[in-house]
């Protein structure tokens, strides 16, 4: 299928801290590992497999066969999951939370990403196995986050009252949501597809958990995805000493903090801190319960509620229980890093940039940092559209510009009349000066008056052009009208499609056919926005 590319830069929906990583900035190459760059992981293999050890190992594949008991899934899924017990295997990772029927169609993406990256790794590096794993953050509380999906310029919405880690919640209510879906979906079989789907994951599944794994399964089995909850007991067991320096010695917090110091330090950098951290970057999670866990006057203690311990009574609790104490965004990199033989972490700008935050801590602990990718981000088009724009002359970055800066850029190129007054003003500009020159030589006073009305001729010019080009906008308000509408169809609430609309609606229009075009046409080490044609 017909693909273009644009700078992710140019798209002017990344972050200065995104691109600058991309174009492999040396001022934050103290905040990374290795550079997502094929040769760089034989480097990063021989880092992780200091690291892992069979015990960690036995775990993991142990855990993932108890989680994968009770779902039917294919062949290439079990033999990676068995494949993980080896010394060589390893895992390429990415997470997401549990949005209801996948929410925006980066979900899809993310995971994609990490499949095609796995299989590019086998090609380069074929004495190794590498297993694409989707890390399902089931101890999420941010309930207001997922419980929606858009559909049709729609918000398809799960309207409840939820308390504790989502991936508990129960999918009970979730029929009203289906039959509101159900209506907008019409008729046919891609559409039955899909309401089976919805049907089979969440109408037949208890809790949140167990309907996002099978929907991911349905989806992604047939290409070895491992999915993974790591909201498990025996799991936790391997994070023990983490969790315990974390409450005594606040290790993250420190580290965490002079990174953050670091990163605001540099010279002539806009980036913005992603996340800060707590004295203590952990929860306490029990059946609707998810809260923060502090120390104040010599206890720990769980905010909004009556717990508390003592010292010997919270590392008491630790160790007999240590599924109840949850990782927030600071301390789950590690948690995953710890459990996982991983090599490379893909996620979204956000993601990444409190990744950079961590470097420090993970170096103080002694746990290899992964290498850090950015996922594919794409824009789907039709044949269809695709004509369109070409019959309108609007380029790949003409589409990706905000509104306004669109629409006036391409009434400028049409219109027979020349609306830019760059010129007139450059004169203006010009006769100023000579002004200048003899207001220094007569009375300096001067100066001031022609200041004064330079400002008030050159705003003249500036409404002058504004007023032609809205008057222009309406003698071209047919072209106008088509541009619009075709930019809302790409942008749907004049944002990028990927993180907006679901896949169902993408589904609809080209049924199974699509998540192999998605396989086909990601590369997740080309970092360019993929403009794909289907």
């Amino acid at each position: 299928m017909p693909t273009e590319s644009i700078s992710f830069k140019k798209t002017g929906y990344f972050s200065s801290l995104i691109c600058d990583y991309i174009e492999e900035s040396s001022t934050l190459q103290p905040f990374y590992n290795n550079f997502p760059k094929i040769e760089n992981f034989k480097k990063q293999i021989k880092e992780k497999h200091v690291s892992c050890n069979l015990g960690t190992r036995t775990v993991l594949v142990e855990s993932l066969k108890k989680q994968y008991a009770t779902i039917e899934t294919s062949e290439a899924t079990m033999q990676n999951i068995e494949s993980l017990i080896q010394e060589n295997s390893f895992t390429i990772i990415t997470g997401h939370q549990l949005n209801i029927f996948t929410g925006p169609l980066y979900f899809l993406y993310k995971i994609i990403s990490t499949i095609n990256l796995t299989t590019e790794l086998k090609e380069a590096y074929p004495d190794y196995n590498f297993v694409p794993v989707y890390w399902m953050a089931t101890e999420d509380h941010d309930f207001e986050e997922i419980n929606y999906f858009n559909f049709k310029g729609k918000k398809v919405r799960w309207n409840k009252v939820a308390s504790g880690a989502v991936g508990e919640l129960s999918t009970e209510e979730l029929g009203n949501v289906f039959e509101l879906f159900s209506k907008d979906l019409g008729i046919g079989k891609k559409a039955d597809f899909l309401r089976n789907l919805f049907t089979e994951a969440y109408l037949k599944h208890d809790n949140l958990t167990d309907a996002t794994r099978y929907l991911t399964n349905a989806l992604f089995s047939e290409y070895g995805l491992v999915i993974i909850d790591a909201n498990d007991a025996e799991l936790k067991q391997l994070f023990i000493p983490y969790i315990k320096d974390e409450l005594l010695n606040n290790t993250s917090f420190k580290l965490v903090s002079e990174t953050i110091k670091k990163i605001s330090d540099l010279p002539n950098q806009p980036y913005n801190i992603q996340v800060n951290p707590r004295e203590i970057n952990l929860f306490y999670l029990k059946q609707n319960l998810r809260e923060r866990i502090v120390f104040e006057d010599g206890l720990y203690s769980v905010v909004d509620s009556d717990i508390s311990w003592t010292k010997d009574e919270i590392l008491k609790e630790v160790e007999n229980n240590p599924e109840r104490f949850s990782p927030n965004v600071i301390m789950r990199p590690l948690y995953q890093e710890v459990i996982l033989p991983n090599l490379c972490y893909i996620g979204g700008g956000g993601e990444l940039a409190y990744w950079f935050e961590l470097k420090q801590f993970f170096n103080e602990v002694k746990v290899p940092f992964p290498i850090l990718l950015l996922r594919n981000s794409v824009l789907i088009q039709t044949v269809q559209q695709q004509k369109k724009l070409n019959n309108l002359n609007i380029s790949s970055e003409d589409i990706f510009l905000k509104r306004d800066a669109f629409i006036n850029k391409k009434v400028r190129k049409i219109s027979n009349i020349d609306i830019d007054f760059s010129s007139q003003k450059e004169q203006l500009i010009q006769q100023f000066k000579h002004l200048y020159k003899l207001a220094e030589k007569t009375d300096k006073s001067f100066i001031g008056a022609v200041k004064s009305q330079e400002v008030k001729q050159l705003k003249g010019l500036e409404k002058l052009e504004k007023r032609l080009l809205k008057a222009q906008k309406k003698v071209l308000s047919d072209q106008v009208s088509r541009m619009t509408e075709l930019q809302n169809e790409l942008f749907p609430n004049q944002s990028l499609q990927e993180r907006n609309t679901n896949f169902s609606e993408f589904y609809l229009e080209y049924g199974e056919e699509l998540i192999p075009q998605l396989i086909e046409n990601l590369k997740p080490l080309n970092t360019e926005f993929l403009i794909l044609t289907l």
